[in-house]
C-alpha cells in the first residue's frame, strides 16, 4: 500500500466519486430536478406511514452528500462505503420504475439492464475507494 502511483489514483478516484455524489446531493435539493426525482418514486412507496416523496428526495440528497464527504475521510471512509453502497441498492427501485416508464421520465429512464451495470460499476468504484 506504500506505492504512490496507487495512492494516487485512489486519492483520484476518491475525489471524483465524492464530487458526483456531493453534486447529485445538491440537485436533490434543487427545485425541477428534485421534482423529477419525486416522481420517480414507484407508488408503493407513496402510502400512509411513509415519508412523502420530497422528503425521501431530501433525506437521499442528504445521504448522498454525507457520503460523498465521508469517501474523503480516512476516519470515514470504509463506513461512508458501505452506506453509499446501500444507498445506491435503496434507490435502486426508482430507477427501475423510470425505466419502466420513459414516455413519462425521458432521458432519466435508462433501459433496466444498462442502468443495473451501471450500478454495479458505481458500486465496485465505492468499494474500491472506500476499502484500499
Amino acid at each position: 500500500m506504500d506505492d504512490p502511483a496507487l495512492q494516487l489514483t485512489l486519492w483520484c478516484l476518491r475525489a471524483a466519486l465524492a464530487a458526483v455524489f456531493v453534486f447529485m446531493g445538491i440537485a436533490h435539493f434543487l427545485p425541477k430536478p428534485a421534482r423529477g426525482m419525486a416522481a420517480m418514486i414507484p407508488p408503493t412507496l407513496r402510502r400512509r406511514g411513509i415519508p412523502s416523496p420530497r422528503f425521501l428526495v431530501r433525506f437521499t440528497g442528504l445521504c448522498e452528500i454525507a457520503g460523498g464527504i465521508g469517501l474523503l475521510v480516512p476516519a470515514t471512509r470504509f463506513a461512508a462505503g458501505i452506506a453509499l453502497v446501500l444507498f445506491r441498492v435503496a434507490v435502486f427501485p426508482a430507477n427501475t420504475y423510470a425505466a419502466q416508464h420513459p414516455e413519462k421520465f425521458g432521458a432519466a429512464a435508462i433501459p433496466f439492464w444498462p442502468r443495473y451495470a451501471g450500478q454495479l460499476v458505481i458500486i465496485a468504484l465505492v468499494l474500491l475507494a472506500s476499502v484500499v
